[in-house]
């Protein structure tokens, strides 16, 4: 042991000398963890959004079997009863339960040639009492029976067209800006809300909707709502509450990004071990003699390999923390 850690002192203090070889191996292993890190901070950074957008007494009717609320479709008449149901809290208009349109529109970004997916949501005035963390920062308020929109704060950062003022032509349809919004950070803000009937009058759905978003009394009446959905043989509906369903939005997410980093910081990690190793086994070369003149005088040659093996792992570690700040 004590010669492992003599002749490892000796090489550390030898570093300066091999700075280049030595900066190879810490570079690749920073760029390997630095990759990783970026996208597992990313994954986080989704499930946060979207669990940020989520409350308890809040709860998603989607068409019976749909999973998302692109995939889902209810008519006028469907929303009409799911509003006559027990469990929804009340508002100066009725049962807080609004019904809503939830479509991708292609958009470029700014600064971008090519057109990227911007979530287009619409909603009804009932949307706004429901979702109560949504606040105007910007602008005025939509005005329903017309073309026009709000932006999120995120999606008008990132997405051209989207200044108050501009008219954005989407679907054959051109919708003026009125507002920017937030909504405490939430995956609202990286979308553009629209009057529903207008949405839907533009799409042809007849009328039809994607989801309806229900405001409970309490996180206790979920039950009660749902058994009332499920006795009522005109609905084929499902009961998802607005915690669960983003829940699982994010997971399959965060699951998706998670594992293309592990891909690629797997791929990134063979190539920088690589590196590492042909970079070593030059040093080791090139101290030939050096090493000769251990053996002579007396250090064996376990000690010899294991201060190797202690370098490289010295370096790596040092990689490791740069590419972890």
């Amino acid at each position: 042991m004590n010669q492992i850690i003599a002749i490892t002192l000796m090489n550390l203090r030898s570093l300066p000398a091999r700075l280049a070889p030595s900066l190879v191996v810490v570079a690749g292993i920073a760029g390997v963890v630095l990759v990783l890190i970026g996208l597992l901070a990313l994954a986080q950074g989704f499930e946060s959004t979207l669990r940020s957008a989520s409350h308890a007494d809040r709860a998603l009717v989607l068409r019976g079997g749909a999973t998302t609320e692109m995939s889902s479709g209810l008519g006028p008449a469907e929303a009409a009863l799911i509003r006559t149901k027990p469990g929804l809290a009340q508002g100066p208009e009725g049962p807080l339960a609004a019904a809503e349109i939830y479509v991708i529109a292609d958009i470029p970004k700014r600064g971008a040639e090519t057109t990227s997916n911007l979530p287009m949501r619409g909603v009804e005035a009932r949307s706004f009492a429901i979702r109560d963390e949504v606040r105007l920062v910007a602008g005025r308020k939509l005005e329903f029976g017309k073309y026009e929109m709000i932006a999120g704060v995120k999606a008008a950062h990132q997405f051209a067209g989207l200044d108050i003022g501009s008219a954005l032509s989407i679907r054959g349809a051109d919708w003026r800006v009125v507002g920017h919004f937030e909504s405490g950070g939430s995956v609202f803000e990286s979308e553009v809300w629209v009057d529903v009937q207008a949405l839907s009058t533009n799409l042809k759905r007849g009328g039809a909707f994607t989801s309806m978003v229900a405001q409970l009394e309490s996180p206790q009446e979920f039950d009660l709502l749902d058994a009332a959905l499920e006795a009522d043989p005109q609905l084929q509906t499902s009961l998802i509450s607005e915690t669960d369903y983003y829940a699982e939005q994010a997971r399959l997410l965060t699951g998706l990004i998670e594992n293309f980093g592990y891909f690629v910081a797997g791929i990134m990690a063979v190539g920088a071990i690589f590196a590492a190793l042909n970079t070593m086994y030059s040093a080791v070369s090139a101290r030939a003699v050096e090493i000769a003149t251990l053996r002579a005088l007396g250090f064996g040659p376990l000690p010899v390999v294991a201060s190797v093996l202690a370098e490289a792992l010295a370096l790596a570690l040092l990689g490791g923390l740069i590419g972890a700040c």
